[in-house]
């Protein structure tokens, strides 16, 4: 894993963050403890790994510590903000929104700031997307309902199009919420305005509700995904319980990492079955599933399987690789695909099975975030804005250590975070499923 990777060949890893000069503005900012650049958050938590990076490494990974800067970059009253959410709805886009003008607005007096329209599209003159100007007063409600007031969309745009839109908005911070995908995106815009010599902040709010994110530890929306999951999953349970055989298959987001389907299963302890896509599995055979939850039938005559929809991809045939407008690996449905096979195996058998299958995907990703995700939403807007104005960019908000941190755009989407197997969130899955039990193994 990236992270071992790090303790081994630290100095493989770049930490700093790009700023584009010197910092000579006094701050309006008030009533708030400043932080200096040379704050930093350890990448090492455990004593043993520090003192071994110490030894080790030439130059010490560590994180950059987020925060209002007591001298500015920009001068606030010749600044203009845009705001742009990119890719799949998730819980807190809105809360997100909100944060970014209300601390542009109020902490920096910033008048001019723009809410982008449907994506990367927006800053493309073909689409005809006009911006709309945001203020408090037009997002002051917006945290009470799910998806983003900016609308969003997938795919790459014309770099220079997109930049030669923000020259001519005189916008001198961009705000990109979005994924691996988006952040992509705003790395390529960064390349193309240092390539002319614009001083144009760019900054990351990282949006993934699977919690994917290389070196970061926490992103909005994923507490609320496992918070509207668990009721998904009580009534797959109850459907279950209530018929001889009852089968109920609930399948959850996670392209690459399991991440939401673990903690929901440790969240909901009526799970007996939790596939990930970090672990293969096989349908046949003594130490398939089929097997697996014929025994589990067989024992309490009901069962739940709770599965990411990356899960089990190696059982289905080889196929023509499709990728979405982003550029991600479309999924094969294993819900629909495990559904079937489940059937088919026990009509074989003889067992009248009584199977019901959900798909919550869309109802989860379009709600409004929950108290705990809003407050995180502010914090890392808040947070943003401070980047920005303190004239950082290439670079996303991250949360490390209990921290919120800058993180530069090439670590964190070096790669795609995966549940660690021998972690306490998988083990906890184990011990609670007894999955393992049903497997054989």
């Amino acid at each position: 894993m990236i992270y071992s990777n790090v303790l081994e060949n630290p100095d493989n890893f770049n930490f700093e963050v790009q700023s584009l000069g010197k910092c000579s503005i006094d701050s309006p900012v008030h009533g708030r403890e400043f932080v200096e650049d040379d704050e930093q958050i350890t990448f090492a938590s455990q004593v043993k790994n520090i003192h071994n990076l110490i030894k080790k490494a030439k130059v010490f990974p560590a994180f950059q510590k987020a925060g209002p800067r007591k001298k500015i970059f920009y001068i606030p009253a010749d600044s203009n903000a845009a705001i742009i959410t990119c890719g799949g709805l998730c819980p807190g886009l809105n809360n997100v929104i909100k944060g970014l003008v209300t601390v542009l607005y109020h902490d920096y007096k910033i008048k001019n700031i723009f809410g982008i329209k449907y994506g990367y599209q927006g800053l493309s003159p073909k689409y005809k997307h006009s911006p709309i100007c945001l203020t408090p007063q037009i997002v002051d409600g917006i945290h009470k309902v799910g998806g983003t007031i900016l609308g969003s969309s997938r795919g790459k745009q014309d770099i220079t199009e997109m930049v030669d839109t923000l020259e001519r908005m005189n916008i001198n911070l961009l705000f990109c919420i979005g994924g691996d995908g988006t952040l992509r995106g705003a790395r390529i815009i960064t390349d193309e305005i240092l390539r002319r010599k614009q001083a144009i902040s760019v900054i990351g709010i990282p949006k993934t509700i699977d919690n994917d994110l290389s070196f970061v530890e926490k992103t909005f929306g994923f507490e609320t995904a496992v918070h509207a999951a668990f009721d998904i999953i009580t009534s797959a349970h109850n459907e279950a319980e209530g018929a001889n055989n009852g089968i109920g298959i609930v399948k959850l987001m996670g392209r690459d990492s399991g991440f939401i389907a673990a903690s929901v299963t440790l969240a909901n302890s009526v799970v007996d079955f939790c596939l990930v896509p970090e672990i293969d599995f096989t349908l046949d055979g003594e130490y398939g599933l089929l097997k697996a939850l014929e025994r589990k039938l067989d024992q309490t005559n009901h069962a739940v399987i709770v599965l990411a929809e990356g899960a089990g991809q190696a059982l289905f045939k080889e196929a023509e690789i499709k990728k979405d407008a982003s550029g991600n690996i479309l999924k094969h449905d294993i819900g629909v695909f495990l559904k079937d096979e489940i059937g088919e195996y026990f009509k074989k058998t003889g067992a009248d099975v009584s199977i019901k299958y959900l798909d919550p995907s869309y109802h989860i990703r379009s709600v409004a975030a929950i108290s705990s995700d809003a407050i995180f939403c502010h914090l890392l807007a808040e947070n943003a804005v401070h980047a920005g104005m303190a004239g950082k960019t290439n670079m996303v908000i991250g949360h490390w250590n209990n921290y919120f941190t800058h993180v530069p755009i090439d670590l964190a989407t070096h790669e795609r975070r995966k549940i660690d197997l021998d972690g306490a969130l998988w083990k906890g899955v184990l011990s609670m499923t007894r999955q393992n039990d049903y497997f054989g193994c």
